[in-house]
């Protein structure tokens, strides 16, 4: 018995389909383990200095977004100013979660050592972080069309978020300056419909078969714009105090 050969023409729209589906999946795009933006690499490239640095502190961001949380904002800063190379940076922000509780275990000779006889390093400078602002839709654009059957959408959003971060001397309490630093948050999406019927206008047979659908969203997390705020943020603290 002679095997079946499917039909060119089906075989035209399962091609189709098949690319359709891989365009709308991103096949073949950039791998996004490694954060590439701008503000990564330039602190991964200021240069390291010798000797004692800037002992520099932050307690926790104030924020009245509800998209972000406080906690973890203060976290990427701490995390931000330790990649930088440029500051010590003194743990307030979890102290009695970790030092201190070692500083109490040393005291009831409980561990060795004599923690508990040193004193904390002093910070000379206190980072005060407020997130200002975070406008989830400033803008909106889209556009749209039909041939032959096939539906094409698009659209595109775009959001800003801010960042405010004070220099406070830890020894007279006084502002000495501030960073402001805002980013925007880029959103873009894209519908296809009618992919099955745009294939078989081209075939010209009324052919039966199934259709498809496609659609597909690209949006930067919130988090992801915060941190490259924050890093650039302390990318301007180390050009401006440190070593």
């Amino acid at each position: 018995m002679r095997p079946r050969h499917q039909k060119p023409g089906s075989l035209f729209i399962a091609i189709v389909l098949a690319s359709a589906m891989l365009f709308a999946t991103g096949w073949g795009g950039k791998n996004p383990s490694r954060d590439e933006s701008g503000a990564t690499k330039k602190l991964e490239n200021l240069p390291r200095p010798e000797g004692e640095r800037a002992v520099v502190t932050i307690y926790e961001f104030r924020c009245g977004v509800p998209e972000v949380s406080a906690a973890s904002a203060t976290d990427m800063f701490t995390t931000a100013l330790i990649k930088s190379g440029a500051f010590a940076v003194a743990e307030r922000h979890r102290l009695n979660e970790g030092v201190m509780i070692e500083k109490q275990l040393s005291a009831q000779g409980l561990t060795t050592g004599n923690v508990a006889e040193k004193p904390l390093a002093g910070a000379g400078y206190i980072f005060e972080g407020i997130i200002s602002e975070a406008n989830p839709s400033e803008s909106n654009t889209g556009v749209g069309g039909t041939y032959r059957g096939l539906g094409v959408e698009s659209s595109s959003e775009r959001a800003v978020i801010g960042l405010d971060v004070r220099v406070l001397d830890a020894a007279t309490g006084l502002v000495l300056d501030s960073v402001n630093v805002r980013k925007d948050v880029a959103q873009s999406g894209y519908s296809v419909k009618g992919v099955g019927a745009f294939a078989r206008s081209f075939l010209k047979k009324d052919m039966k078969g199934a259709d498809i659908s496609l659609a597909r969203d690209r949006r930067e997390g919130v988090d992801q714009a915060l941190r490259a705020c924050i890093e650039e943020a302390v990318y301007q603290l180390v050009t401006r105090y440190g070593k």
